[in-house]
């Protein structure tokens, strides 16, 4: 029995750090070259299993070294891999990501096997999604299998945690079945038409996806934290101060963290700020497995007395 089934993409991220990102047209000679296992879906399962998470992962995959690869990565984690299913007609996700010298990134994916994930690979999975707490999600696989997910789960009363990310469009009936959403800035605008840039506007713009039917809402602003926000309370959870070499899967290690505090029993402020915590370390490392954090590195002192 796995507490957490995250559902969701595989990708192997090829990465190349540079001083500053090409504009369009130009070609530029950039410096190291990195080749890390990778996928929203994979990291934030990862992240999970990392810090304590009892995780099963839902996946498809070419029929590739790639694929073989992610796999095993997988399964030495301690992920549950029953329901990673191999489609030999694609190739498997691939992400091109470009590292500047502040740390920040861009991305380019080319899906592969994951936008071969079906409904009948979710419903084959109906048993162990029975026996979970969260279903977990992002949208770099098709958003009908992420629909159908989501239904399922709320039949069987789980609790479904999206993050709407890359930000695609979605059916509006998906809200309703959302446990919790987890935009960025950015994502959260496009969700709402809302920019957010501080407390308020963060504030007005979880508002707007709560009256959508979203049960809690979480925001994730960077270095400056995460705003959290349901019908009885609201709060910004502040971020350590580190300085960033590589802001990806940031998000997802937030994500993954997050599922596994919440099904260790934690209220939300503490769950939050460990997650918070988890995602600072990963900036302050290359890669996106690559630089996830332990459980033993998130350990205050107050869980050691």
């Amino acid at each position: 029995m796995s507490k957490i089934v995250v559902i969701g993409s595989s990708n192997t991220d090829m990465v190349v750090k540079t001083h500053q990102f090409p504009a369009p047209g130009e070609t530029i000679l950039g410096g190291e070259f990195f080749m890390f296992s990778g996928g929203k879906g994979a990291n934030q399962a990862v992240a999970a299993a990392r810090t304590g998470g009892d995780t099963l992962f839902i996946c498809k995959t070419g029929d590739d070294i790639f694929g073989r690869s992610a796999i095993s990565v997988f399964q030495k984690e301690g992920i549950n891999t029953k329901h990673i299913s191999i489609d030999s007609t694609k190739a498997s996700g691939v992400a091109l990501i470009t590292v500047d010298a502040n740390g920040e990134n861009e991305i380019v994916v080319a899906p592969g096997a994951n936008d071969t994930l079906i409904e009948l690979d979710i419903k084959a999975a109906e048993k162990e999604i029975i026996e979970s707490e969260i279903i977990l999600m992002q949208l770099e696989v098709p958003v009908k299998t992420v629909y159908f997910a989501a239904q399922l789960a709320t039949y069987h009363r789980k609790k479904v945690i999206l993050n709407p990310a890359p930000a695609v469009k979605f059916p509006i009936e998906l809200f309703k079945h959302l446990f919790l959403i987890t935009p960025n800035e950015l994502e959260v605008e496009i969700l709402t038409g809302i920019k957010v840039d501080d407390i308020s506007s963060a504030a007005k713009a979880a508002e707007k996806l709560l009256d959508l039917g979203v049960q809690n809402v979480i925001i994730t602003m960077g270095s400056a934290g995460a705003f959290f926000k349901n019908r009885e309370t609201e709060m910004l959870i502040a971020a350590p101060l580190v300085k960033a070499v590589d802001s990806t899967a940031a998000g997802d290690v937030f994500n993954g963290v997050l599922a596994t505090e919440l099904t260790l029993g934690k209220d939300w402020k503490n769950a939050i700020s460990t997650a918070c915590k988890a995602a600072s370390i990963s900036v302050t490392r290359m890669g996106a497995q690559a630089s996830m954090p332990y459980r033993k590195e998130l350990i205050s002192t107050d869980e050691t007395r």
